[in-house]
């Protein structure tokens, strides 16, 4: 390797680009980011970590296991942007599957965390190893509607009391599980992403940025690209492709092949202003994916916020909204009408029937949560999905071709493990001679401050017209 300093270009300033960035800027490279939004973290909404997959029934317990590891990662690297609050698992009556049958793999996780915090102190981020999770018998539950909800829970069952006083107890089994799977915060990590980039002296920081031809002379990528009706062409050594549900955009530039899929999602915000004073935990109604009786999730933020998903054909699915690419082209293509969602807006009244159809769904459990309202547009976005198989979770990265990495992460915990498979790539190329990150350089730049994090995450919610209770974490960590 000569003395030149590699340049990369990434495509594509989401969780995965704008992780690379991060983690290869604490190596020898320079870095240029090319993203088409005036702002980083600006796809597909994510709310969720799943510290062992407990959201996904149907998965491997492999796949779980990998989540658990790869979420204890992304906490560590991103603590700005979780919210230390559990997960409260549900089966309702009529569901087929019986808690019992979740117990084996809870196990496994639990023991798991144990043997990946004797490893490492550090990996203790979901709280004693020994309440990963916890069972609720009805009579427990019961006991707990008596108790007044607190400001800011302490203890598990403090978590629980909102549950117990509002839930349709009737209409659930029991046990029901408590996990300690945390929220995750997209503004905030989106805040200290622009935070930490904006000022990284070897990161070339592209916003409104389209690149729109690709090509390969030798060893180099030749990249042009528009920014504000200014052309621009660049040379580079290395390409990541991290362009989202785009990536086969790129891909059809660069002429390889792929499979993949795209799904097209969303969730919707909600304002209950019965329950703006206390925190919940998070709620997850299991149930069968794309029938009516979808899963249901209910998501806190402060103030009374709360954002909804239902695995429903009519609320966060839709109808031929999961489509494959094709032999002519790498970009599945979705219809017209998601695009116009995605580039441009949502008409009021489809925000409005979504909303209500979501607060419809979860009120079937939480009955009072009927007098929600609509609390801002919805959340959304297109999921790249990997290969053939839409129940995929864990996917990291590809390198169809030499100097040519494709970020193929379904869930965001994965960008880790993808950015130390590129950094891999790029010894073997000859092109970095860091064979670990900058780990000191990354923990000086976790110490930004508090009200920086939430001041850049206001700003982001102003930007994309959402409340700015969103922008705020919702609670500090539990203490058992």
């Amino acid at each position: 390797m000569s003395n030149k300093q590699t340049k990369i270009a990434i495509v594509g300033g989401g969780i995965a680009g704008s992780t690379a960035a991060l983690l290869l800027s604490q190596t020898d490279v320079e870095i240029t980011l090319f993203e088409k939004a005036p702002s980083l973290v600006s796809g597909p909404p994510f709310c969720h970590l799943h510290a062992g997959g407990n959201l996904y029934p149907e998965i491997s317990d492999e796949q779980c296991l990998t989540l658990l590891k790869q979420s204890i990662d992304f906490a560590r690297l991103y603590p700005h942007g979780v919210d230390h609050r559990p997960t409260v698992i549900a089966l309702p009556e009529y569901c087929s599957r019986r808690t019992k049958h979740l117990l084996p793999r809870l196990q496994k996780l639990q023991a798991y965390y144990k043997a990946l915090i004797e490893e490492d102190m550090k990996n203790k981020v979901f709280g004693d190893p020994s309440v990963y999770f916890k069972l609720y018998e009805r009579a427990q539950i019961e006991a707990l509607k008596d108790k007044e909800p607190v400001t800011i829970p302490k203890t598990l069952d403090e978590w629980m009391i909102p549950f117990a006083k509002e839930t349709d107890l009737e209409k659930i089994q029991f046990p029901v599980i408590l996990v300690q799977e945390y929220g995750l915060n997209l503004f905030r990590i989106g805040a200290r992403l622009m935070l930490s980039l904006d000022a990284h002296p070897s990161v070339n920081l592209r916003l409104s940025t389209t690149v729109t031809q690709i090509e390969k002379e030798e060893a180099q990528w030749i990249l042009h690209s528009n920014t504000q009706n200014r052309d621009r062409t660049e040379n580079f050594d290395y390409l990541i492709n991290a362009a989202g549900y785009q990536t086969g955009k790129i891909d059809d530039m660069v002429n390889v092949s792929c499979q993949r899929m795209v799904e097209f999602k969303a969730a919707y915000v909600s304002q209950w202003a019965h329950e703006s004073t206390h925190l919940w935990p998070e709620i997850i109604f299991q149930g069968e994916r794309g029938t009516p009786r979808g899963m249901g999730q209910f998501t806190p933020y402060p103030h009374g916020y709360f954002q909804l998903h239902g695995m429903t054909k009519n609320i966060t699915l839709y109808e031929g909204g999961l489509v494959a690419n094709t032999a002519l082209s790498c970009q599945p293509k979705l219809p017209q009408n998601f695009i116009e969602k995605i580039e441009n807006s949502w008409s009021w009244e489809e925000t409005v029937e979504r909303t209500e159809k979501a607060i419809e769904h979860l009120a079937r459990f939480i009955p009072s949560f009927t007098t929600a309202k609509v609390g801002a547009k919805p959340l959304f976005g297109a999921q790249q999905i990997p290969g053939t198989d839409p129940t995929l979770r864990v996917a990291e990265v590809a390198f169809p071709r030499s100097r040519y990495a494709r970020c193929e992460i379904v869930k965001v915990s994965s960008t880790i493990d993808m950015s130390h498979a590129i950094l891999d790539d790029l010894i073997r190329q000859g092109l970095t001679k860091a064979s670990v990150y900058n780990t000191m350089a990354l923990e000086t730049m976790q110490k930004i401050k508090e009200e920086n994090i939430t001041k850049q995450a206001e700003v982001l919610c102003q930007m994309r017209e959402y409340p700015k209770a969103l922008a705020h974490r919702c609670v500090p960590e539990i203490s058992n």
